[in-house]
């Protein structure tokens, strides 16, 4: 499971011209799942985002979490995270899982983060057409594969 890590101001996902989902200072959550993730890739990954020191302290340090600040987060499904560009120029999406999967799992993330957290976490549309908005705040963009947590 891969979830590439934005720290916003603002961000939203708009799917056929509706806003569904927004929130103001917070994380974006890109999430990528492959066929061999399960339960403990997000049990793993919902207690390191909601530890992870991104924002600012009273210094400017960033040295508090997510749960410190009060924010709220936004988790978009993103199969292209697994895409493999070694060969050729057309990026292959082998690795990411298939709907039947990919979907339970999504939804196993989004709810284990809201328990973890406590806090508002939004929300796109698994397979949807999205467009997704965000105010990248610094910029911090932190990349995370469970896959890799040695």
């Amino acid at each position: 499971m891969r979830v590439l890590i934005q720290r916003v101001s603002q961000a939203s996902v708009t799917i056929e011209g509706v806003v569904k989902s927004e929130i103001e200072t917070g994380m974006l959550l890109l999430l990528g799942i492959e066929a061999a993730d399960d339960t403990n890739d997000i049990e793993w990954l919902c207690n390191k985002i909601s530890k992870l020191r991104i924002f600012a302290d009273e210094a400017g340090v960033m040295n508090r979490s997510i749960m410190e600040v009060g924010g709220a987060l936004l988790v978009i499904s993103q199969f292209t995270l697994h895409a493999s560009t070694k060969k050729g120029n057309r990026p292959s999406y082998i690795r990411a899982a298939k709907p039947d999967i990919a979907i339970p799992l999504y939804e196993a993330f989004v709810q284990q983060l809201r328990k973890t957290t406590g806090l508002k976490v939004g929300t796109g549309e698994f397979g949807a057409d999205m467009k997704v908005r965000l105010l990248n705040d610094g910029p911090v963009t932190i990349w995370i594969d469970s896959k890799q947590k040695e």
